[in-house]
């Protein structure tokens, strides 16, 4: 399985290539994804690094430093030679000898340059490392911080893996082209120019047969750059596909065996598996082409230069040392042009990234909250909806029209068919969504007068759903209120009837809760949310059938939890078994978002209408035949 931690439409950093050699290059392993708007993310970007200007040009400074340090080297080493060489010729002539202090000389400057070069090289990148990673820093705490200010509607039509691979995988590929590319574009420019110059310097006649090959190699690469892009692209869709489905599988493992969805799950792996195979194996073996094939042209234009170089040294046009210099800057030329060929591309890939992480940072926020906010001093917990019209998909309404009235320490029950809009009422009252038109009002004051913060305060939420994280049992209970003390926590943990089972684990509240929170029941796990709201000690109550899932027996103690929990607090409880709320003071009927009914138990069941044929179906008795 060709398998990175990703999700959806994953992207990873830029895999560098093999290093030097006649033609040598960095391999072109980058994906193809391009961006929209390329000249406004890099824009984007480069403000991004505007906090480190600084730094940023400590690392110019000492890569051009590292780069011209490496440059001289050649032509200085070239001296050695040539002295050397003469010294032979005079040996042989008979009129003198080899000089060897002076070659020592020339040696130990040369030493010295390349190790000035290689200390410079390794400054740089050390800055750069430690400036790439803080902007992959910013980037994710950005991207956290973003995520608290979304709206609910981003998450309803965006994967989580989406999400994820933009703070992972884009977010690493900015890292590492910042890291190693930025860098390497500078040296590869000064690189190309100075070694140009040095070139001219030696000799004009063969610099020219050495560029002779440029335009060939540029040609090539732009050719298996063009035909490679496609197929990098489709591998990292395809590697998207194969990694949310991995990723799917793993989170519904259970739903799959329970549905016997082994063979479909196989097949559908297989399908995405194959076709990122067929992909990734023509990306790999294109861009793996292009370093014979520029080997080949360099080795061409080195030909050309030592025959061009014999023939001058004959006639005494240039020395010995100087062709073995200059065969040096052939092979140190053509490297820097492949390379920026292929960072041109990286730097397509980086900007497309970047995008997607701008997109990110950039998509609209929840509604602005009021300057002047309210603030209560007790929240007595009377709730009014006046015409409430909402819908998800604004053409398309789910609540239409609804008023309703809750009292202070009213129970307020919520019945109705699956997809009546009772959930809805719920998220629309936390504030989860804003409303298309109406109002809904606490104790006189309209919801959007009050932060968000200060309303959510006002609630205790326990739902069907349980939400429990990897910690002890005691922080987990604590999370309804992080300030509360140990004591606090326990006596919450008796009134909700769950300290006794708590007493009966291995480590009583220091109990760790694993990661899928397997190791306690379902019903143990409802009763610590609910000890969970008592710690919160809210004003107004939201209960979503929270007995659904389990025995009798546990289901009478989360029933008598939630009955003290609810004395002289509003509460609205969304119902699907109505047997649980026939003590309820009001009982709104929805259907089709709208209040079909509302009014008491026995008042309903009196009325023979829609809540009488809710209520009558669950208790309806299949006729024993006969006989």
């Amino acid at each position: 399985m060709m398998h990175r931690p990703a999700s959806d439409r994953s992207r990873s950093g830029p895999m560098m290539g093999r290093g030097p050699g006649p033609g040598g290059h960095m391999a072109a392993m980058m994906k193809g994804d391009k961006a929209r708007d390329f000249k406004g993310t890099m824009s984007k970007l480069i403000g991004y690094l505007g906090k480190y200007k600084a730094a940023v040009l400590v690392v110019f400074v000492f890569a051009i430093g590292s780069t011209a340090a490496n440059i001289a080297g050649p032509k200085i080493l070239g001296q050695a030679t040539t002295k050397l060489f003469d010294g032979v010729m005079a040996q042989l002539n008979g009129t003198g000898s080899i000089d060897f202090t002076a070659i020592g000389r020339i040696v130990l400057l040369t030493l010295g340059l390349y190790l000035v070069s290689s200390l410079f090289a390794y400054i740089q990148g050390w800055i750069m490392a430690d400036v790439s990673t803080n902007i992959a820093y910013r980037f994710r705490r950005d991207i956290s911080e973003k995520i608290n200010r979304m709206p609910l509607k981003y998450f309803d039509t965006t994967t989580h893996g989406e999400v994820l691979s933009r703070i992972t995988n884009d977010v690493d590929t900015v890292n590492q082209t910042l890291s190693q590319s930025l860098t390497q574009i500078i040296t590869s420019v000064v690189t190309v120019v100075g070694v140009l110059v040095m070139m001219l310097s030696i000799s004009w006649a063969m610099t020219l047969a050495a560029l002779i090959v440029i335009p060939l190699s540029m040609v090539v690469v732009g050719v298996i750059i063009g035909q490679s892009q496609k197929y990098f692209k489709q591998q990292q869709d395809y590697l998207g596909h194969v990694n949310g489905h991995v990723e799917e599988m793993y989170g519904g493992h259970v739903v799959m065996k329970a549905f016997n969805g082994e063979e479909k799950s196989i097949k559908k792996f297989d399908q995405y598996n194959n076709v990122l195979y067929d992909v990734a194996w023509k990306s790999q073996f294109l861009s793996s082409l292009m370093m014979p094939i520029m080997m080949f042209i360099g080795n061409l234009g080195y030909v050309a230069v030592t025959i061009l170089g014999g023939w001058l040294a004959i006639r005494n046009a240039i020395t010995v040392g100087d062709i073995q210099a200059f065969i040096q800057y052939v092979r140190s030329f053509t490297q820097p042009i492949t390379q920026l060929a292929n960072i041109s591309n990286i730097l397509q890939q980086t900007a497309a990234a970047a995008e997607r992480v701008f997109e990110f940072l950039d998509e609209p926020e929840e509604i602005l909250e009021t300057d002047q906010p309210a603030r209560l001093e007790k929240v007595t917990g009377r709730v009014e909806f006046r015409n409430v019209h909402f819908g998800y998909d604004p053409e398309k309404p789910v609540i239409n029209d609804f008023s309703a009235v809750a009292k202070p320490g009213q129970k307020v029950a919520i019945v109705g068919p699956t997809g009546a809009g009772k959930t809805t009422i719920v998220k629309l009252l936390m504030r989860f969504y804003d409303l298309n038109s109406g109002s809904i009002l606490v104790d006189g004051y309209e919801i959007r007068d009050f932060t968000r913060r200060d309303l959510r305060q006002m609630f205790g939420m326990v739902l069907q759903d349980t939400w429990l994280y990897n910690a002890s049992i005691l922080e987990n209970i604590r999370y309804g209120r992080p300030g509360a003390t140990d004591e606090e926590v326990i006596a919450a943990a008796k009134a909700a009837h769950v300290d006794h089972f708590i007493h009966t684990l291995p480590e009583g509240y220091n109990m760790v809760l694993n990661e899928e929170t397997t190791n306690i029941s379902q019903g143990q796990k409802q009763l610590l949310t609910i000890a969970r709201a008592v710690l919160a000690d809210p004003g107004i109550l939201i209960l979503d059938e929270a007995t659904s899932s389990v025995d009798t027996r546990t289901e009478i103690l989360i029933q008598q939890a939630m009955d003290s929990l609810m004395v002289g607090r509003t509460s609205f409880v969304i119902a699907h078994r109505l047997s649980t709320i026939r003590n309820a003071d009001l009982i709104l009927v929805m259907n089709e978002g709208d209040i079909v009914e509302q009014g008491a138990h026995d008042e309903l069941l009196a009325r023979g209408g829609f809540y009488a044929e809710l209520f009558n179906s669950q208790f309806e008795r299949v006729p024993v035949a006969a006989g």
